[in-house]
């Protein structure tokens, strides 16, 4: 009988040769005798411990998850930890090491992967302005994440979008209403955007001080909002104070307060540097200045833009060496192959990799994916918990507070069915399912559209009759049909109505992402902000039948509606709702809860008032710089009530460099419906050494209030908030003047003349020194 010998760690050519196997239920151990080495492998479960012998550290849960990822690695070999930086990782059946697809979905929803509850877009999710919201919408997305990934374990599916690395949330600056992926991120604000980024995130990732729930991503880092059509090989020029200013304020909150577990480069060179291999972005500022510990990925088959269409670099090993020398941990892609003959060519050392296959170790770890089922605590959510009635209820009503009511002359709305005998349903996106969903869904089980939820409202006493009135974009809706095909029936439709609701706008198959939606409208962005094919047309054609028009669109970024707000009594925006959204909508028309979204985004008059699409300067961008008064101006947004502000009250109106500004608002529904209203705070900086923003979004509180109930807000502004951002792109607070704005909207012109009320206005100043702090 040969010696037993207990090693810690086995030889490393044992693991070259593939002798070994650890997994949570088998142990191995090594034989010998004096004239040779003879390695034999004996399994024996843990209930038999006959025979003794010490686990490997990475199976040692009472170690950190640092120190069990570095054991792990230190036992693969180079080629095993290259195919582990791949987003199709296979198995190492040596080590117990599962096969894992790190690409997966949920911007809102689990997506990609079957049934699940489907939540508005992104940029729905943003008019509610409610962190709280996000938060509780995330947590039932990271439930059910957990509750699919668990079954499908079970039934061996470790197939792409079967993960729990969800490669959300975009928290891109929607700078542009004519990129078409902006309808994925929070809008325009970089402080609406990081508070609501913030907000997901925890909600992704749990409240678990050991385990994460899921894995949240911060993507696209950095700069990136268009042209789709360029994205592979364009270069974003951004000046040192954007990049601070507007750029990468969110992504370093998501970062320091939600501790996001990943980050994902963006397709695109700034300022020369391709994002999934930049220096500055990941090694400087991303990992050295902020601390960030987590895993990077490459969007998808990026790192092959570099060679291939940046141009900096010239071969596939060079371009991966330049992405891993800079810290990008995973490519999803196939490009990381070339990892192999990187190293032998001295181009990236095993160092490097270690480091990379470290960081995704720990997060698979994190995970819970290396320890026993029964010690994670989120291993034990059903898969009864998918998609159930309470999460499918909750959507319904996080849509409801995503919609803004643009306008509402003369009270037209809410309409009362037991004052209308008929109404019209018409235009391509009354019946239109996908109009419902934006883009990156899962598969809703139930999907109830605009005209659907009109029927179901109004019931049989009242006649609802519908017509598709045109092509989302074409200019007939049959194939040999003449032009204007379904006009005839539309304008029927109104004539014999008591109101008519126009469903128009766009959805996810010309409004998206490049190389998804239709090549027809510029790789998914916009030629222009009207709306498209014979909408327009339409809309005038059904106004002229005299019939009151309430217009509802249904759309992820803003549209020029400047004909419509001069002529249609009403409008409503109801971005991509999600499934059950046209229940929302219909609920709204007819008065069961009063609108309390606010717009995300500016609406613009033209797109001829735009900058280049392809200029990244803020200048005249977005409602912080720009020059022209905007149709609908961000955080604008109607209610069914009124609402009444009292004087600001200020604790102290001198306060010294690096104190907070404390400060308080009281708000009352005066009116005779209840209603939640969106109080903001807006600063702006008198004094300022340098060209800043004309005030900007600096705090949100949402407000339930009863007819006649009256509530107290309060407001911290922090240093940080009053600090500006210089032209070198430092973090400077001066001494001056400041000014705090809080009402229903912004203190500007247009929304004053919209709503009908000014907002509050108060000062105070700051003394001291002019000091640099931290960005």
């Amino acid at each position: 009988m040969p010696n037993v010998l207990k090693l810690r760690q086995p030889p490393k050519t044992l693991i070259k040769a593939n002798f070994v196997t650890y997994s949570a239920n088998n142990i191995m151990i090594f034989a010998t005798n004096t004239d040779r080495i003879l390695f034999k492998m004996y399994y024996f479960l843990k209930e038999d411990m006959s025979v003794m012998c010490d686990k490997p550290k990475y199976l040692d849960e009472s170690l950190s998850f640092e120190e069990r990822a570095k054991d792990l690695v230190s036992r693969m070999t180079l080629e095993e930890k290259v195919t582990q930086m791949l987003f199709n990782a296979p198995a190492i059946k040596r080590l117990g090491i599962p096969a894992y697809n790190w690409w997966n979905e949920a911007l809102h929803g689990v997506a990609r992967a079957g049934v699940s509850t489907m939540f508005p877009q992104a940029i729905g999710l943003a008019a509610t302005f409610d962190e709280e919201l996000i938060y509780k919408a995330a947590d039932v997305i990271s439930t059910e994440g957990r509750a699919k990934y668990h079954e499908f374990q079970r039934k061996n599916d470790r197939d792409i979008y079967k993960g729990l690395t969800f490669w959300s949330p975009n928290i891109n600056i929607f700078r542009d209403p004519r990129w078409g992926r902006g309808h994925e991120t929070y809008g325009e604000d970089p402080y609406l955007t990081g508070r609501l980024g913030v907000a997901f995130v925890k909600g992704i990732q749990g409240n678990d001080k050991k385990y994460l729930k899921a894995a949240a991503c911060a993507k696209h880092y950095a700069v990136h909002s268009g042209p789709e059509s360029d994205r592979h090989s364009f270069n974003a020029e951004v000046s040192e104070k954007d990049l601070r200013e507007t750029y990468l304020p969110a992504f370093k909150e998501l970062v320091r307060e939600a501790n996001v577990e990943g980050v994902m480069g963006a397709y695109n060179r700034t300022n020369g540097e391709p994002c999934c291999g930049s220096e500055t972005l990941l090694k400087k500022i991303l990992r050295e200045e902020w601390g960030f510990k987590g895993y990077v990925t490459s969007d998808c088959w990026a790192i092959r833009d570099f060679h291939e269409f940046h141009g900096v670099t010239s071969t596939a090993p060079e371009s991966v060496a330049l992405a891993v020398n800079n810290t990008c941990d995973l490519n999803c892609g196939n490009m990381f192959a070339n990892l192999l003959i990187a190293h032998n060519e001295g181009l990236v050392t095993e160092e490097a990799i270690d480091q990379a296959v470290t960081r995704l170790m720990i997060t698979r770890m994190k995970l819970g994916m290396f320890d026993k089922p029964e010690n994670v605590p989120y291993t034990s959510i059903p898969y009864s918990v998918n998609d159930c009635r309470e999460h499918r209820e909750f959507a319904l009503e996080v849509s409801k507070q995503t919609m803004v009511l643009l306008k509402n002359e003369n009270n037209i709305l809410p309409l009362d069915k037991n004052k209308i005998k008929s109404i019209a349903v018409i235009g391509p996106n009354a019946d239109n399912r996908t109009a419902l969903m934006g883009n990156y869904h899962g598969t809703a089980s139930r999907y109830i559209t605009v005209l659907e939820g009109i029927q179901d409202m109004v019931g049989e006493d009242v006649r609802v009759f519908y017509s598709e009135g045109c092509h989302l974009y074409k200019d007939k809706v049959e194939d040999l049909a003449e032009p204007k095909d379904r006009f005839a029936e539309a304008i029927s439709a109104a004539e014999m109505a008591d109101a008519v609701v126009m469903c128009l706008g766009l959805d996810e198959t010309i409004e998206g992402e490049e190389g998804v939606a239709a090549q027809d409208f510029s790789s998914g962005d916009k030629h222009n902000l009207d709306l498209p094919g014979l909408q327009q047309e339409l809309l005038e054609t059904v106004y002229r039948t005299g019939k009151p028009v309430i217009l509802v669109v249904l759309a992820g970024s803003a549209l020029a509606l400047t004909w419509a707000d001069e002529h249609i009594p009403a409008i409503i925006m109801g971005w991509y709702p999600g499934a059950e959204g046209g229940k929302a909508i219909a609920s709204l028309i007819f008065g069961e809860y009063s609108p309390s979204g606010k717009l995300p985004v500016t609406f613009y008059r033209t797109v001829e008032e735009l900058p280049d699409f392809k200029d990244y300067s803020m200048k005249n961008r977005t409602y912080r710089y720009m020059e022209n008064e905007a149709l609908y101006p961000f955080g604008y947004g109607l209610s069914y009530t009124r609402f009444e502000y009292g004087c600001i009250k200020v604790k102290k109106d001198t306060i010294q460099t690096g104190e907070n500004f404390n400060c308080l608002v009281k708000v009352k529904n005066a009116g005779n419906i209840e209603s939640i209203e969106t109080v903001q705070l807006y600063l702006k900086d008198v004094e300022a050494s340098v060209t800043l923003p004309r005030w900007q979004l600096a705090g949100i509180k949402r407000v339930n209030l009863v007819p006649g109930e009256e509530k107290e807000v309060s407001f911290t502004i922090t240093p940080r908030q009053m600090a500006l951002i210089n032209n070198e792109g430092r973090c400077i607070l001066e001494p001056g003047v400041f000014e705090v704005y809080i009402g229903g909207s912004q203190p500007d012109s247009r929304s004053e003349a919209l709503t009908g009320m000014k907002v509050q206005k108060a000062a105070f100043k700051v003394i001291g020194e002019l000091s640099e702090i931290e960005y």
